[in-house]
């Protein structure tokens, strides 16, 4: 599948319009890609033309890339994407597939595959597993901060950048390289008077106005009955050794590899690698770390 082409996708799914890409036969063994925070569904579009015998959607989730932003008075809680993400399932007639994410995305898989394990198959997860825990005192002080965030983003106006360089730049100094830099900064701009700016909605920015309690965060991955790889990056945040002891501790079937790289391992030099090894989890050839 390697040089697979890449082919623009467009739902209609709650009355918002979302965007995506996908790569391989259509025929081919399902596969669902959400992508990180800020990103876009090219994330996956050096590793998804790797990933041999596979259909690979993948999703710019609402407030990224080109999907539609949600309204003033919505929210983007980790959990507000699970209606779209199953719409759009519901329309490529997918009754059961894999998951794939990354970092935020693959927070918002673990969530989905907890609550309808019934149709996912296998679960890939880049470099995150469940969000960072919240104790049940810090409700009030999360929800006031939620609060404020949201009349401070919503008046904000989105960076104006001279040029497409100009607005790579800023990725490859947060640690992207180049050629990946660029496949997600040029889906996540449009042009504007006076040069480009980003189409993502900058309420992504601010607080969640809840956050999942350490037992809510257990019951999502005790719930993750179907056989699960996690795959960590030797360079990533310091959080990786309670990521990697969460995930042995609850989940049941479970392959884990640490992966040479930064945050964004499925857009840098090794992505043969870490293409081969989800493939190799995928049809059931695992050679690493199970538990």
């Amino acid at each position: 599948m390697s040089g697979a082409e890449t082919v623009a996708r467009r739902w209609q799914v709650n009355g918002l319009q979302l965007a995506g890409l996908s790569w391989g036969d259509p025929t081919g063994r399902p596969l669902l890609a959400l992508h990180g925070w800020l990103d876009n569904a090219a994330s996956f579009s050096l590793l998804a033309p790797l990933l041999e015998g596979y259909h690979v959607v993948a999703l710019d989730l609402t407030g990224h890339g080109q999907s539609d932003r949600r309204s003033e008075d919505a929210t983007y809680q980790i959990w507000d994407d699970l209606p779209q993400i199953l719409g759009v399932l519901d329309a490529l007639g997918w009754d059961s597939f894999s998951l794939l994410g990354h970092s935020r995305g693959a927070i918002i898989s673990s969530l989905f595959a907890s609550t309808f394990p019934e149709r996912v198959e296998r679960l890939v997860l880049l470099d995150a597993l469940v969000p960072q825990p919240v104790a049940e005192e810090q409700f009030s002080i999360q929800l006031r901060k939620f609060v404020q965030d949201k009349q401070h983003l919503l008046q904000r106006d989105t960076r104006l950048f001279e040029s497409v360089e100009a607005a790579v730049a800023t990725r490859v100094e947060r640690g992207l390289p180049h050629c990946a830099a660029r496949l997600l900064v040029e889906r996540n701009l449009r042009a504007c008077p006076g040069g480009f700016t980003w189409t993502t909605d900058p309420r992504l920015r601010g607080a969640s106005a809840v956050k999942l309690t350490a037992g809510q965060n257990r019951a999502v991955l005790e719930a993750l009955v179907m056989p699960t790889l996690l795959l960590t990056a030797q360079e990533g945040f310091d959080r990786q050794p309670d990521i990697a002891a969460s995930a042995k501790q609850y989940i049941g079937d479970l392959t884990i590899e640490q992966v040479a790289g930064g945050h964004h391992f499925h857009m840098g030099p090794c992505v043969a690698m870490v293409a081969q090894c989800i493939v190799d989890f995928l049809q059931g050839r695992e050679g690493h770390e199970s538990r």
